[in-house]
């Protein structure tokens, strides 16, 4: 399983233990404690150094841009649909080992597998290889996405507010919904701009309301 995602990586592991466990769904580890090998300790390293690599490639390809301008760059090019799109893109998919009813479910197909995959092979990446070989993977699958990029992109709350400030009006944030423990709390937010509504659920209150201007862009451009 692992020689042809060595070849997608473009790195020959010395430890094939660290991509075997980036490439272990949590679902495929039914009945361990706290999912021990799954690829959830892997994607937290890859998290961290995408964001290192992209920001330094960034301030490479466009040196007369500022940090808000980098910033809603590289929070395009590190954002779960992104992520997926290049996992997909590589076939991870087809090597990630999950249950067999997570399987026949379709999990390899949603977004936030994908994209949790995707962190996690970097970190078993850059543990085996060094910062390099993580730079050289990023730089290689992500180039389609960085050219196509000409312009810094919105976030969705930024766009959200030009489109009701066009209007006379302005958007509406409130929190509809918030549980989970007090260490990982998941967050639902409602947006409305005059009679369109819509809402988004997050990890954190920003991400919420992120997500909820999103949704509501979709509505009012539908």
């Amino acid at each position: 399983m692992t020689d042809p995602v060595q070849a997608i990586l473009g790195h020959s592991f010395t430890r094939p233990d660290l991509l075997r466990e980036a490439l272990t769904h949590r679902s495929a580890l039914q009945g361990k404690a706290r999912h021990r090998g799954s690829n959830e300790r892997l994607e937290f390293i890859g998290d961290r150094v995408l964001g290192l690599v992209m920001a330094e490639w960034l301030a490479e390809r466009f040196p007369d841009e500022q940090e808000g301008e980098l910033g809603r760059r590289l929070a395009q090019l590190v954002s779960q649909p992104v992520l997926a799109e290049v996992a997909e893109a590589i076939g991870l998919d087809d090597v990630l080992s999950v249950a067999p009813g997570e399987a026949r479910a379709g999990v390899k197909r949603r977004a936030t597998v994908l994209a949790d995959a995707l962190e996690a092979a970097l970190g078993a990446l850059y543990l085996d290889g060094g910062l390099a070989a993580a730079q050289r993977f990023i730089r290689h699958a992500w180039d389609g996405i960085m050219t196509r990029q000409s312009e810094p992109p919105k976030d969705a709350k930024t766009a959200l507010q030009e489109w009701a400030q066009k209007r006379a009006t302005m958007p509406i944030y409130t929190i509809a919904e918030r549980i989970g423990p007090p260490h990982a709390p998941m967050f639902t937010v409602r947006v409305m701009v005059g009679e369109a509504t819509a809402s988004g659920t997050a990890g954190s209150k920003r991400a919420a309301e992120q997500a909820a201007a999103e949704a509501l862009l979709q509505v009012l451009s539908a």
